[in-house]
Parts: structure tokens; C-alpha cells; sequence
């Protein structure tokens, strides 16, 4: 049942991490029964209050087999940075090991887990008015001013990354200091301080689309429109809130508005979400550490069988 704390010099921390639809809550929440632990949310949607149907929070009835950190915690009408969320991560873990309880961490979002594992940077505030000259830049125009401040991001950055292009142009005409500069000097990350034990579901691929497009109809069926009505109904919910953007959102909001059929919304929200998949498929298949275990099947021998 793992190593006693005798025999582990940091606190251990297990990590469950995949695409959507993958079987990490239950796989968390199972691991959390037989360990004694709790499980900490570290998905990007599942954060907000106002999505419980449409991000796949763990339901009322998982909730009371094990205690949930972080799920729904937010309101709508505010925004979670990954900064936000792995400081109250932190928070999290540190409670629960007080306790005396294994923190299990599970999600698929890899900004927050790579922010709250590895810190980050301590990038200042940015100026109002920098930022807002440098939103209004059209894109060919912000990569030419890129190319010209800081020619190193640029290089990096392909040209129609808007988001991307628009960040390291801010913060080197905010700051004087390349963004790259800045993230050298990462801080906050507790990577370092724990004994991870990290698993990644990677199931066959079409076994997943399936699963995505069969998660989306129960959704729709069992009261997704309903409650992203009156996500919309909210006139305290700016237009660009980051939950009006989560997956399933604006296909449902098209399809309250009367432009778009049930069915529409629904193919739509299938189509965004096989992507997402595939986007946080590729992630996890390359980017976390050679030292996580990866598997296409659930399984807990990646926190059993090792040792500290």
C-alpha cells in the first residue's frame, strides 16, 4: 500500500493526468478509498460553479465517497489563472497531508500542473495601456513588433498564435526583459518538495472519441442546456468570461439563440471536444517527465508499486 512515512524523506503527492473522457475521476476517486486520500481538482472547467453537467464534475454521489478539493469552487463571473489555482492547490495539498491524507491530484488542463509543479514566472503587473496597445495591434502587425523587440520570441511563435504573440510582446515593452527572461526565474513550483507518483491515461484513441461522443449526449440529455441557460441568463457573466468559453458553451448558447438546432449544438460540441482530446493527447504523450507512468488502461499499480 505504498511506502510509510518513515521511509519517504518528502510527502507523497499522487497525480492522475490524461485527456477528457480518459477514466481519471474514477480512477482518482478509487485511489483515494484505498489510500485514505483526497482528491484535488486540476482541470481547468471543472473549477467553475456554474458548470457542473457540462465539464463532468464528479457527481454528488462521488463526492461523498471521498473528499473533493477545488471543484466548483469558482463563480462564473470570475476568471481561475493557473497562477490562482496552484496557489490554492498548494493550499490543498498542504491541508490534506496535515490530515494525514494522500493528496490526489486529477485533471487534464497541463498549464496548471506544469505551474504548480514547476512555479512560475514572476512576470510584474502589465501596464493598462501597454496591454491595451498591444490587444489592438492586428496580428501581422504585433508579430512584425515582436520580430523587432524581442526577434527570439518571434522566431519561436508562429505568426497567427495571437495569444502567445500578444503576451511576449506586452511583457518586453511592459518590463524592459524578454518573456523568456522571466520564466528562467520560476518560482512557487513544489515539484522539488514532493514524492510524485504520476500516472497518465492515454486509452486507444477510438475507444475515447466514442466515449467523448457518448459523454456528450447523456450531457445534453440530462440537463446541459439548462444549466448553460442560466449561465447566460447571468448579467453579472462578462461576454468573454472564461467559462462562457468552455466546450459545449457557445454550441449550446447558438442553439438557445435559435441559429443553430439541438442536434447542430450537439455535433458541434462533439467536433470541439475530439479536438481538445487530441490536443491534450498529444501534450501528455510528450511533454510530462520520462518518469510518469503512462497506460491505456486504469490501473493503481503506478502508486502501489512504487517505492519512495
Amino acid at each position: 500500500m505504498g511506502s510509510s512515512p518513515e521511509t519517504c524523506p518528502r510527502p507523497r503527492v499522487a497525480l492522475i493526468a490524461g485527456p477528457t473522457a480518459s477514466g481519471k475521476s474514477a480512477l482518482a476517486i478509487e485511489l483515494a478509498e484505498r489510500a485514505g486520500g483526497v482528491v484535488i481538482n486540476a482541470d481547468a472547467s471543472q473549477v467553475y460553479r456554474d458548470l457542473r453537467l457540462l465539464s463532468a464534475r464528479p457527481s454528488e454521489a462521488d463526492e461523498a465517497r471521498v473528499p473533493h478539493r477545488l471543484f466548483g469552487y469558482v463563480d462564473g463571473a470570475e476568471a481561475c489563472s493557473a497562477a490562482r489555482w496552484a496557489a490554492d492547490a498548494r493550499a490543498a495539498i498542504t491541508e490534506a497531508q496535515q490530515e494525514g491524507l494522500l493528496p490526489v491530484l486529477v485533471g487534464g488542463t497541463g498549464l496548471y500542473l506544469r505551474t504548480l509543479l514547476d512555479g512560475i514566472a514572476p512576470v510584474p503587473e502589465i501596464d493598462p495601456a501597454v496591454r491595451a496597445a498591444v490587444r489592438a495591434l492586428a496580428v501581422a502587425e504585433a508579430h512584425a513588433a515582436l520580430t523587432r523587440e524581442d526577434a527570439p520570441a518571434a522566431a519561436r511563435l508562429a505568426p497567427g498564435d495571437t495569444a502567445r504573440v500578444a503576451r511576449a510582446l506586452e511583457v518586453v515593452r511592459s518590463t524592459g526583459r524578454p518573456l523568456a527572461d522571466w520564466q528562467r526565474e520560476r518560482t512557487g513550483g513544489i515539484g522539488a518538495a514532493i514524492d510524485l507518483s504520476a500516472l497518465v491515461l492515454l486509452p486507444e484513441r477510438e475507444r475515447l472519441v466514442a466515449r467523448c461522443d457518448a459523454r456528450l449526449e447523456a450531457m445534453f440529455a440530462s440537463g446541459a442546456i439548462d444549466e448553460v441557460a442560466a449561465l447566460l441568463a447571468r448579467a453579472d457573466v462578462p461576454d468573454d468570461a472564461p467559462v462562457r468559453r468552455a466546450i459545449g458553451v457557445p454550441e449550446i448558447a447558438a442553439h438557445l439563440a435559435g441559429t443553430i438546432t439541438r442536434d447542430k449544438a450537439l455535433a458541434r460540441a462533439r467536433l470541439a471536444t475530439r479536438r481538445y482530446a487530441k490536443r491534450q493527447y498529444t501534450w501528455f504523450r510528450h511533454q510530462p517527465p520520462s518518469g510518469w507512468s503512462r497506460s491505456e488502461t486504469a490501473t493503481l499499480e503506478f502508486y502501489f508499486s512504487k517505492a519512495c
